[in-house]
């Protein structure tokens, strides 16, 4: 399934960005963020949704 919306999941750490995750839907991001907080409760992580194109031409 293919949509125009992927989220983009920042990790920061000491304010800087650690690594960069996309993924398909809100809820694996989520699940994603909740899974690094009890692996690595250091880093920080944003969620946000971006448009595909921004991604893939």
């Amino acid at each position: 399934m293919m949509t125009d919306t992927v989220w983009q999941c920042e990790q920061l750490r000491a304010g800087k960005v650690y690594s960069k995750e996309i993924f398909q839907t809100q809820a694996e991001a989520e699940e994603f963020v909740a899974k690094m907080a009890r692996v690595a409760p250091d880093i920080f992580c944003r969620i946000e949704p971006i448009d595909v194109e921004k991604v893939w031409n």
